[in-house]
């Protein structure tokens, strides 16, 4: 009856188990700390076509310059196939893409933002993903992540667009909550690498 929703379709849900399954493929890995890595990548990747819609339902309806951040888009993409080549190289593109759009992103939102948070999962990551003996690998990271928080923003200039002090509040909290759930995941990541090493 017309009150009544349609049953999901069983074409779509056939689509959506073959994408879900290429996925699943696409990250897949042996080595745990690579498929580790995959997951966070294509899980960074699926959500920045949402970022614009956080930024208008948070912080105010000029999203254009949240376009930008798409540019690191196809780096987050490209971490499961190059793990496949080299999972060391893989492992050190996720980090690294991180903070290229975090820097992108304090460029053109401007450091009020709070966008710079981003800084933190990108120095877990390189802290997680690493064993110890690639912790040469794990020190150039979290430097270039301290370096880019300390000394890139003095030559960002002015912002794509200057928001308010209200809407750069805004900004804060979002920025704040959406890196904190991006370090919760990471830390469950981390915590599950810890048991099945430990079994």
């Amino acid at each position: 009856m017309g009150g009544q929703s349609l049953p999901p379709s069983p074409v779509g849900l056939t689509v959506m188990a073959s994408i879900l399954k290429a996925v699943r493929s696409y990250a897949r890995n042996d080595d745990p700390l690579a498929e580790a890595a995959n997951a966070i990548a294509l899980l960074v990747a699926s959500s920045q076509p949402f970022y614009p819609l956080y930024v208008y339902w948070s912080v105010g309806p000029t999203i254009w310059p949240t376009a930008f951040t798409f540019l690191s888009t196809p780096f987050f993409l490209l971490v499961p196939a190059l793990n496949g080549v080299s999972t060391v190289a893989g492992r050190i593109l996720l980090p690294l893409a991180g903070i290229g759009n975090t820097v992108l992103s304090a460029a053109v939102f401007g450091v009020q933002s709070g966008v710079e948070v981003f800084l933190i999962p990108c120095a877990l990551i390189a802290c997680l993903l690493f064993r110890p003996n690639e912790r040469m690998a794990t020190y150039a990271v979290v430097l270039l992540a301290i370096l880019s928080f300390t000394v890139f923003g003095r030559f960002y200039g002015e912002p794509a667009h200057a928001y308010t002090g209200e809407e750069y509040a805004d900004f804060v909290a979002l920025n704040a909550f959406s890196a904190g759930m991006l370090s919760c995941f990471i830390g469950l990541l981390g915590a599950n690498l810890i048991a099945a090493a430990r079994r």
